[in-house]
């Protein structure tokens, strides 16, 4: 089983993009939703957050587990595969690399939480695959918590990333990535505002495949897929039609639980 999880809905994104890599794969969700969003939380209780969630995946016989959080992968990744050594730890982490390779101005610019936005991780990737680039780093807070709570048709959210995304392309900024997973659930409002001058980055593609890289015989199940939350799992489960993903929901075979951590 491969086990992937989030603060909150974001990682839904990721889980679907692995579920149509690997249609046969057994999988399990956790939504951290009593802790959401982890990017307004120290680095320190996001770390202790993400041993837990790794301990149960581990316990419930996860033999793969995705961290499908940027804000997460940069807190505590390094912290999850020294606790487990035995089980591949699959992380996400910016676009940058992919945007570099696709700009042509030299201008890029990442969206982020503000956790990830001031993280040394952040700053050394793009240091790594982008140095030579000016790359602009724009928090954006509330954007998670936006999706968190399925405000996805509010037009006055439309007028604030634009507020945001105006200046960037004003610049020259040809590649816009979306540094966190719950940004993915934003792109049809995203989209229209950039109008085809510059693209939009994620990682959901790039997180499958190094999935299927790694998975070995957790590639093959019985296409089952269990759904957990810390807090409120029926908006877990209700959510998965609104974001599109009710072909999600017909790989459960109970509603979404809580998770006991």
């Amino acid at each position: 089983m491969i086990g992937v999880f989030d603060s909150g809905l974001g990682g839904l994104s990721v889980l679907a993009a692995i579920a149509h890599a690997l249609p046969r794969a057994d999988l399990c969700y956790i939504a951290d939703t009593a802790h959401v969003p982890y990017g307004e939380k120290s680095e320190a209780f996001i770390q202790g957050r993400v041993l837990a969630i790794g301990d149960h995946l581990v316990s419930l016989g996860c033999g793969l587990i995705v961290v499908a959080c940027n804000t997460a992968t940069v807190a505590a990744i390094a912290a999850l595969r020294q606790r487990h050594p035995q089980v591949p730890v699959v992380g996400v982490e910016p676009g940058v690399k992919p945007a570099a390779a696709a700009t042509r101005s030299g201008h890029i610019a990442v969206l982020a939480t503000e956790a990830t936005a001031r993280s040394q991780r952040l700053a050394h990737l793009i240091r790594d695959h982008a140095g030579h680039l000016i790359v602009r780093i724009e928090p954006c807070p509330g954007w998670a918590s936006r999706v968190e709570m399925l405000e996805l048709d509010d037009p006055g959210f439309a007028a604030q990333a634009g507020s945001k995304i105006e200046p960037l392309l004003a610049t020259g900024v040809d590649q816009i990535v979306l540094g966190c997973t719950h940004y993915s659930f934003l792109r049809p409002i995203l989209a229209p505002l950039v109008k085809g001058r510059a693209g939009l980055v994620d990682v959901a593609d790039a997180v499958a495949r190094q999935t299927i890289r790694l998975a070995g015989n957790n590639a093959y199940g019985k296409a089952r897929l269990m759904l957990q939350a810390t807090r409120h799992p029926e908006h877990l489960q209700a959510a998965l039609p609104r974001l599109g993903l009710r072909w999600l929901g017909d790989r459960t075979d109970h509603p979404a639980g809580i998770c006991p951590v």
